[in-house]
């Protein structure tokens, strides 16, 4: 087998395959697709962005413009921390943690000769014209006073007063009616002898005449009390300065007893209260 001229290849041989020319105006088309593309993306893109920003101003907004129910802005109804107000300048209160003394009590004061110190005396005890209890009013005629206790009493009383150590018995006679009534304070250093001598107590205190009023309960019956407040133990006996016997029914002799005895006991109590009165003072002004 022969071969032309050129080999296998040569001119009426077999040709190799030739590659194919591309094609420009396809590529060209593609290519302006491709481009068309990214263009489209990158508006997309950008408008998302855009859009994402937006948001945020917005949120940002109205966050700082929100309104409360008044119609205020809330964020600017808040004063600055220069519209605060500042801090006193004024010190702070202080207290002390020692507890005042607690006020001195009338009681106490009348139940002991060393704080019971004010001046006593008859007059001093009775100073008033008149003992009053409600609507009833007694005039007082006399009045004394003595350290001698015993002096002022009559049967087994003066003892009672002596053994107790009374320091002083003082004496006045309120008059109403007819009816007198003669009150004795006997004067101790303590409340414990004062209580001793009204429990002790047996009849009588001595009446006291004058001012208008006669001799009365000496040999005749009368009505007698007895009681004491803190240093104090008073007595009373009443009856008619006509002489006229006092009975067991009798209520007009009772009852003036009661209204000149009732009148003693504010009279001793009033003397404790002023003496407390002035001791709260002094503290105070110390």
């Amino acid at each position: 087998m022969s071969f032309g001229q050129g080999g296998p290849y040569g001119p009426g041989g077999s040709q190799p395959p030739q590659p194919s020319a591309p094609d420009w105006s396809a590529l060209a088309d593609q290519s302006a697709r491709a481009g068309r593309r990214r263009k489209l993306l990158f508006i997309g893109g950008g408008a998302l962005a855009t859009a994402a920003v937006a948001a945020i101003v917005a949120t940002a907004v109205v966050s700082s413009g929100h309104k409360d129910k008044g119609g205020g802005d809330s964020a600017g109804g808040l004063p600055t921390p220069q519209d605060l107000p500042s801090e006193s300048a004024a010190p702070e209160p202080t207290f002390s943690d020692v507890a005042p003394p607690a006020p001195p009590k009338p009681l106490d004061i009348i139940s002991s000769a060393r704080r019971d110190k004010a001046p006593l005396s008859a007059a001093t005890l009775f100073p008033e014209k008149r003992a009053a209890k409600d609507d009833r009013s007694y005039t007082k005629a006399a009045s004394a006073s003595t350290t001698s206790c015993a002096a002022g009493t009559q049967g087994a009383l003066g003892s009672v007063l002596t053994n107790n150590g009374c320091r002083k018995l003082l004496r006045a006679t309120f008059s109403r009616d007819g009816v007198a009534v003669t009150v004795g304070v006997a004067v101790f250093d303590g409340k414990a002898a004062a209580e001793k001598a009204k429990n002790q107590y047996k009849p009588n205190i001595a009446s006291l005449t004058g001012g208008g009023v006669p001799a009365f309960c000496r040999r005749t019956a009368c009505q007698s009390s007895a009681n004491a407040i803190g240093r104090y133990a008073y007595f009373t006996i009443s009856g008619y300065t006509s002489g006229k016997a006092v009975t067991a029914s009798d209520t007009a002799a009772l009852q003036a007893g009661r209204d000149v005895a009732d009148y003693t006991f504010r009279r001793i109590l009033a003397r404790g209260s002023a003496q407390a009165s002035a001791e709260a003072s002094a503290t105070t002004a110390n």
